[in-house]
């Protein structure tokens, strides 16, 4: 494909798109109808769109016309304007008055509404202000800039050291990552990981800084039992496993976790995958509920969540965090500790939430931790409670 072409892809897809709608899966299911594309063809068109989606309202804003001017803002700041060409597959070439647009986009932006400064629904604007305070502008526009690519080192399997030195061998270049000793952070060469020899033998793991700050958070002790209830993936399982853990796993959908035996084996770590619900009677050590939430610390990585977090469906989260806690925490053996955690940044998913669950009698709150992609990664709420031991 020419560049023109990826830009022409990227805005089918895009005006294709209903959000509400995961973007992974319609990029999917883009790829497997079309065969002409290279890996290098899908993985530009991806580009385009996640950075179309995370600026959805200030790329398109003076001209509300569809996904075409959203990669006309793109290609503009590219300095790719001259692959509108119209020939073969690329789009047509900029009319007059998009031209005139595009030449006034900076001043007409520095004008703009707040919401589209800083690429946010407007009914959210309320909620993120008093969750952040003076953060919440350099917040929302660092969820405007691609994410950085993560690895967590299996310590149980090897060094930071002896791993940094194997993916550089193998084309893959790091250099130490934030919020966590374990952290490496790729700077060159990521799409040779999955071929690296280093994360085939389970050395290392994709994982973001922030998602691994939150484990260490656990602090879980070399043979204790540990429940990752909200498992997923299985990424924080992981990692309590590389701790020393006795880790089970459990997901409302057990399909999350179809792929963490096969990550398990690779990374040299027994975890028990639960098909359904832990015993009535089970109790374990530590209980870690990484909460289903809007995802906003995430943004990053995921932007189509960001235009699908309406009220209700904040409030029918908030909702199924009460209850993930309240049913997590009959699983905490006394004297056990209780880790809540979210990749949000709002208030109503975090602080509300453990301050509404610290009303009962049986746990004791305990310290707690807040980061923002100005951190130097995703954004991340986490919490500890200890079970009373009477």
């Amino acid at each position: 494909m020419t560049p023109g072409a990826r830009y022409a892809a990227a805005a089918q897809l895009l005006d294709a798109w209903t959000p509400g709608e995961s973007i992974d899966r319609a990029l999917a299911a883009w790829g497997r109808a079309s065969r002409f594309a290279g890996s290098k063809d899908r993985a530009a068109v991806a580009d385009h769109v996640y950075d179309a989606l995370r600026r959805w309202r200030s790329l398109g804003w003076g001209r509300e016309d569809g996904a075409r001017a959203r990669i006309l803002a793109l290609a503009q700041e590219a300095d790719a304007l001259q692959t509108f060409d119209g020939q073969g597959h690329a789009p047509p070439p900029p009319t007059a008055q998009e031209r005139a647009w595009l030449s006034g986009r900076a001043e007409a932006l520095a004008e703009a509404p707040e919401g589209v400064r800083l690429d946010l629904p407007d009914d959210l604007l309320t909620d993120w202000r008093a969750s952040l305070g003076e953060a919440a502008a350099p917040v929302a526009l660092a969820l405007t800039r691609r994410a950085e690519v993560d690895l967590r080192v299996n310590v149980a399997r090897t060094t930071v050291q002896a791993a940094r030195a194997r993916l550089e061998e193998e084309g893959v270049e790091t250099a130490p990552g934030p919020l966590s000793p374990d952290c490496l952070r790729i700077l060159a060469g990521a799409r040779r990981l999955r071929a690296a020899g280093a994360y085939l033998d389970g050395w290392v793991e994709v994982q973001d800084a922030a998602s691994q700050a939150a484990a260490a958070f656990a602090e879980a002790q070399a043979g204790e039992r540990a429940l990752d209830w909200c498992a997923g993936g299985g990424g924080k399982a992981l990692a309590l496993a590389a701790q020393g853990a006795r880790v089970t796993a459990h997901d409302a959908a057990p399909r999350r976790m179809r792929d963490l035996p096969a990550r398990a084996l690779r990374a040299g770590a027994r975890i028990d995958v639960l098909p359904g619900a832990p015993p009535v009677g089970a109790r374990y050590d530590l209980v870690f509920v990484d909460a289903p939430c809007s995802g906003s610390g995430a943004w990053r990585r995921n932007p189509d969540g960001k235009w699908s977090l309406a009220p209700a469906r904040l409030a029918r989260l908030r909702h199924a965090q009460a209850e993930a806690l309240h049913a997590a925490a009959r699983h905490v053996a006394p004297g056990g500790r209780l880790i809540y955690a979210t990749c949000s940044l709002l208030d109503a998913e975090n602080a509300d939430q453990a301050d509404a669950f610290a009303a009962q009698d049986a746990f004791e709150p305990g310290s707690e931790r807040r980061l923002t992609p100005l951190d130097g990664a995703d954004g991340f709420y986490m919490k500890r409670f200890r079970r009373n031991s009477r």
